[in-house]
């Protein structure tokens, strides 16, 4: 039965990050009624992010699946695909570039990325300052989404696509991320071929590596002059005890003795960035993170799959969001499409995560420990832990 010939049905997608809203253009093109529901206050309120490389396989399929691909090739920087690793002496060790109209893995800011999506959405897609609570699974397979204003609305699918902490997710699982072992201190700076050419010449067109032991330091080139960078090591996740992480100086101070003997290029990287050191802890979901078949709800991207930041996670929220869409437009009632839809994603995720996770451990190896390479979740009760997880 197609789309033409049966009920439409009504679709709540929470959140407004590139998942949701590459489900949401993918569902609209074909005529089905979607409303996101996003807790910021609008599309500028905050700042979006660094930069994203959207690979070819995944979040590219994605786009040219919502019609948006030649949008996306106008706005990515496909020399942003050079990458260079040294050393804690600033040797180079390594340094790749694509060839020439390689557009396999082309980098786009987040904040273009996002801007590209919510442009293709018809006015009033996006409910604004609409923050989730909870949701609440019906005997009749719709799904009640509550908001945080206390007021309530009913959908045939409610898609949780609202990230790390999702407030959907409590519907199908009783997990919640767990502490990685490894903290990324967020970095930045503006103007830099004029203000740091120091900063500009380490990470050229992309994005550069530097790493000894347990640390490292990441730098990666966003459109306008702007750079951000990670000061990325394992250790305690209150690594900054006794420390106002507002205190800029205390911070650097703290850092720079972290990284005493590293050569003094690199450490420009902790001595003359712009503005304030920002803590961003990594977090993950357990492997495998699964879930019983849950009438009427779903999750996609970072609410179904928490991995490290390593190139991943935004390109799989987008095939999530395409490969969801695609179920529902596919099949004859939502629960047939989230059964397909959820045999594809929830595989595809552990596998990827997998990968992330040795890359992650490959980038921070940890050589005093044989933990595995994903933390256990913290559960509610053990109760709550799919069987696959139960130990």
């Amino acid at each position: 039965m197609s789309l033409t010939t049966r009920p439409r049905p009504r679709v709540a997608i929470v959140g407004a990050g590139p998942g949701g809203l590459v489900c949401a253009r993918v569902l609209q093109r074909h005529g089905v009624p979607v409303t996101v529901f996003e807790r910021d206050g609008g599309p500028d309120s905050r700042a979006q992010g660094g930069t994203l490389d959207i690979h070819e396989e995944t979040g590219q399929a994605a786009l040219r699946a919502a019609g948006l691909l030649d949008g996306f090739l106008a706005l990515a920087r496909p020399e942003g695909q050079e990458w260079r690793l040294y050393d804690r002496h600033a040797t180079l060790v390594r340094h790749d570039r694509a060839p020439e109209g390689d557009l396999s893995r082309p980098e786009i800011d987040r904040g273009r990325l996002r801007a590209l999506l919510l442009d293709s959405l018809a006015p009033g897609t996006v409910r604004w300052g609409r923050a989730a609570r909870s949701v609440t699974p019906l005997p009749d397979g719709t799904a009640r989404l509550h908001h945080e204003d206390g007021t309530a609305e009913e959908f045939d699918l409610v898609v949780g696509a609202d990230g790390a902490w999702s407030r959907v997710r409590p519907a199908l699982s009783g997990a919640r991320p767990a502490y990685s072992g490894v903290t990324m201190v967020e970095v930045r700076f503006e103007d830099v071929d004029r203000r740091h050419p120091g900063i500009a010449r380490l990470v050229g067109d992309g994005t550069m590596s530097a790493k000894a032991g347990r640390d490292s330091l990441v730098l990666q080139r966003n459109s306008d002059g702007h750079v951000r960078g990670y000061v990325v090591f394992r250790g305690p996740e209150d690594w900054h005890a006794g420390l106002d992480l507002a205190d800029t100086g205390s911070v650097r101070t703290r850092l720079l003795a972290r990284y005493e003997g590293w050569d003094e290029s690199l450490l420009a990287l902790l001595r003359d960035n712009d503005g304030d050191f920002v803590n961003r802890p990594v977090h993950v979901l357990p492997l495998p993170h699964t879930w019983p078949r849950v009438p009427g709800v779903t999750l996609l991207g970072d609410a179904a799959h928490v991995m490290p930041p390593v190139g991943t996670g935004a390109n799989l929220a987008l095939l999530d969001g395409a490969d969801l869409a695609r179920a529902v437009l596919d099949h004859p009632t939502v629960e047939a499409a989230l059964d397909a839809y959820e045999n594809v994603m929830l595989p595809r995720a552990h596998t990827h995560a997998q990968t992330a996770a040795h890359m992650l451990a490959d980038l921070i190896p940890d050589p005093d420990t044989d933990a595995p390479l994903f933390p256990d979740a913290v559960w509610p009760t053990d109760a709550a832990r799919p069987e696959s997880a139960r130990r």
